[in-house]
């Protein structure tokens, strides 16, 4: 083993419910290996560690010799579904004691009577109103004074709560004033943990700041526990190096700074995963690519455009609304463990049921008895069952068979053949659910599939990208090596990123403009306050500026960046915006305008250049680079690679002899061309016919369809 530090190697973790994930990046040699370690639900630190410590044995170094630990996990999003976090109490403005009960006031389901909506947080009996207030404006209307304050503090001592989070109406527009309520309450309260919203986040729209200000009190005293615990094994284990959170906008953040914000890590395994892809892509000189995540319960797609994974602030946990900027990943459909049935009127249904990790598809053994996507996998004859997880797993073809061939019946089908042919319909039906999601995704921002890639991970993404891929329209597929663990590696290489913002709510004018560029600045400077509290970056940090605009009348705001085309000549200096070029006419009221117009016209197909437009929220995101992960190379090919074996496959459009290649086998330059199967120990490639493979320089996989005669 070596002895002294190892200049840059950084390991990435990602917890899953049946394994953890860990991707080991060693710069100097150019190594990446990675590990899959059973998970331990009652204690998730106790695999890392063991994980960790696997893996540095296989790299040959010592714990002292990384650089950086990034740690994803789902600890706080299963809290949240699983509504086990602290007991946190609730103090708001007098008059907004029903704010989490009344919500937006909408249901679920619109056309289901028998809908239950959420539970709020925060039961009715812990919520505590306060003689505080601030008009749209910032100015006060309401101060509480000392004998308000110790009532208040009394209440909530009463409600025997862990923490609270503190809601003041309207304090977006000054969130000093709010702060300063809450530290007054938490001088009176020193056994109980308060936070200001407009601290956690400071937008406009009352219900979704408060849910935000209680969902991060309510994971926070769990979501300390974990990474205190976590802290003490690694420094068993003997690991110095600093450790980082992944974080749901696809960076990374301190440990210090999630414990504190621990919301922003709620949704980091698939934020990883897409920034993974991003750089693929990049690598690949691609710019437009859209990420296929195809796991045990289900699929989930992401947009990257022009190199930059798609963001969003609206999006939802647990059934509550979440305005926090996270990567914006979408659920299209089944996954590896989707349960294959026939309705009561006789029609072939996929999920959306799973059979999970335990008992798992009929094929494992483990008591499973309803037939899954991957028996259907098994029975087409795209998995080897003596291959699976490198043959570590042995599967049951003939229990999948027999449980699909109970399908088969039950749609009316029998013969030799029947479980092969209510598998492969089983998988067109599936390939369809997801089709018309995709499409969906893509046609809402005014997308043509045609112009993307697709980038398939996770266990059976690989297996299934060019039967999707096929069904939308998208001609070329890029295979990164190591699907399975792609999460973990995207969280390896993560960088270090926070996103800030401040709600205006003013007319866009020039007025409007010298107060979105007054907003920007002071931004700017806490971002760069942030960056250098976090340490350990190895690059110059980009900032990139947005704003929400909307037309005078609408409902809803549309997020504009401001980084290539508004804010062009801008520069940073010190934390501030460049006065001379502001001064220059950068940033003014025409040039956001014309920023808004068009996006407006790319999304909804016309623009109103003489509607008044108004300002909603100013956003700045500051990334900076903790150190690049090599990009491994394969050897150039000789000699055409031959075949390990053959194996008969059942698709769609028929029966095929599809020829097996084991990936580690292939080299940089070697093609072939479909029904082709590549295996791995971590995934099954399927390349059908029509489509042609050809292995990249740094082993990445490139299918592409071939023109049809």
């Amino acid at each position: 083993m070596t002895g002294g530090p190892t200049p840059g190697a950084r390991v990435g973790i990602d917890v899953g419910g049946t394994f953890t994930d860990l991707v080991l990046a060693v710069p100097a040699d150019g190594r990446v290996l990675h590990h899959k370690e059973p998970s331990t639900p009652d204690d998730p630190s106790r695999a890392v560690a063991d994980g960790l410590a696997a893996i540095l044995r296989q790299a040959g170094l010592r714990p002292g010799a990384l650089a950086g630990v990034t740690h994803g996990t789902t600890i706080g999003l299963n809290a949240v579904i699983q509504r086990r976090g602290a007991r946190i109490a609730l103090v708001v403005t007098e008059g907004f004691r029903d704010v989490l009960e009344i919500g937006r006031s909408r249901m679920p389901s619109s056309f289901d009577l028998y809908a239950g909506k959420e539970e709020p947080l925060v039961p009715r009996e812990r919520i505590v109103e306060i003689g505080a207030r601030l008009g749209p404006d910032g100015a006060p209307t309401a101060v509480p004074d000392e004998a308000e304050l110790d009532r208040v503090a009394a209440a909530l001592a009463a409600t025997r709560a862990e923490a609270a989070a503190v809601v003041v109406l309207n304090a977006y527009a000054d969130p000093a004033f709010e702060e300063r309520v809450t530290a007054r309450l938490q001088d009176r309260l020193p056994g109980m943990r308060l936070a200001a919203s407009a601290t956690v986040w400071p937008e406009v729209r009352e219900y979704e700041r408060t849910l935000v200000a209680c969902l991060n009190a309510y994971i926070q005293p769990l979501m300390r526990g974990y990474f205190d615990r976590l802290v003490e094994r690694l420094g068993a284990l003997g690991v110095t190096a600093p450790v980082y959170i992944a974080a749901s906008n696809g960076g990374s953040l301190g440990l210090a700074g999630a414990a504190e914000r621990p919301l922003e890590t709620i949704l980091s395994g698939p934020a990883s995963g897409v920034a993974a892809a991003a750089r693929l892509a990049a690598a690949a000189g691609l710019d437009d690519v859209v990420t296929f995540d195809m796991g045990g319960t289900s699929s989930d797609i992401a947009v990257v455009t022009a190199g930059r994974p798609e963001f969003a602030t609206h999006t939802t946990v647990g059934g509550l609304p979440l305005i926090l900027p996270v990567v914006a990943v979408g659920a299209i459909g089944a996954g590896g463990g989707s349960v294959v049935r026939v309705d009561e009127q006789g029609v072939l249904k996929v999920g959306p049921h799973s059979a999970g990790a335990d008992p798992g598809p009929v094929a494992y053994g483990r008591g499973g008895t309803r037939p899954t996507i991957t028996d259907c996998y098994l029975v087409t004859g795209a998995l080897d069952p003596a291959g699976f997880l490198g043959g570590r797993m042995a599967l049951d073809a003939d229990a999948s068979a027999k449980a699909l061939a109970e399908v088969a019946a039950r749609l009316g089908w029998d013969g030799e053949d029947a479980a092969g042919r209510a598998a492969a319909a089983a998988l067109q039906v599936a390939t369809a659910g997801m089709a018309v999601e995709l499409r969906k995704t893509l046609a809402q921002r005014g997308l043509d599939p045609a112009r993307f890639a697709l980038v398939p991970y996770g266990g059976a993404g690989p297996t299934h990208a060019a039967v999707l891929a096929e069904e939308v329209g998208i001609t070329h597929i890029v295979v990164p090596p190591t699907a399975a663990t792609f999460c973990a590696l995207g969280a390896a290489g993560a960088d270090l990123r926070r996103d800030l913002a401040r709600s205006i709510r003013q007319r866009l004018d020039d007025e409007g403009a010298a107060r979105l560029r007054e907003v920007l600045t002071d931004l700017a400077a806490q971002a760069r306050s942030w960056l250098a509290a976090q340490g350990a970056v190895t690059g110059e940090p980009e900032l990139l500026y947005s704003a929400d605009l909307r037309y005078t009348g609408q409902a809803y705001e549309l997020r504009v960046p401001l980084d290539g085309g508004a804010l062009d000549g801008v520069r940073l200096d010190g934390g501030a915006l460049d006065a001379g070029a502001l001064e220059a006419g950068a940033l003014d009221a025409a040039s956001v305008a014309e920023a808004f117009h068009a996006d407006h016209e790319r999304l909804y197909g016309f623009r109103d250049p003489d509607a008044p437009i108004e300002l909603g929220t100013a956003r700045l995101a500051i990334t900076a680079p903790t150190g690049g992960l090599p990009r491994p190379a394969v050897p150039a090919g000789g000699a055409p690679p031959v075949p390990s074996g053959h194996r008969s496959v059942l698709l769609p459009a028929g029966r095929f002899d599809a020829a097996v290649f084991a990936r580690g086998a292939l080299r940089h330059g070697d093609a072939l061309a479909g029904p082709v199967i590549v295996e791995q120990d971590d995934t099954t490639v399927l390349v059908p016919p029509g489509w042609s493979l050809e292995v990249g320089a740094a082993g990445d996989l490139h299918l592409h369809r071939r023109p049809r005669p």
